[in-house]
């Protein structure tokens, strides 16, 4: 009867583990599609903004490009971690 015992706690803790993992997994997908929106969202700006730098080139200072440089450096390790949580 012990053994019996034993066995249906061990069943139980997985269960509950399997359950708690499901729930990490969901939220973590929440989690990556709000950040995903969130970067789509500034590469959309960045192109924009990029499109404006080529119209007015002679014009662009060079601090205006380190900004736009650091904006797609941002993106980038964004993407970086949610290709890291799939």
């Amino acid at each position: 009867m012990s053994h019996q015992l034993d066995i249906d706690n061990i069943i139980e803790s997985l269960k509950q583990q399997k359950d708690e993992i499901r729930l990490q997994i969901h939220l973590a997908k929440a989690e990556v599609r709000d950040e995903l929106s969130e970067l789509e969202k500034k590469l959309e700006e960045l192109g924009t903004k990029a499109d404006l730098l080529r119209k007015e080139a002679g014009e662009t200072s060079s601090n205006v490009i380190e900004a736009t440089k650091l904006v797609a450096d941002e993106i980038k390790h964004g993407f970086e971690r949610i290709r890291k949580l799939l």
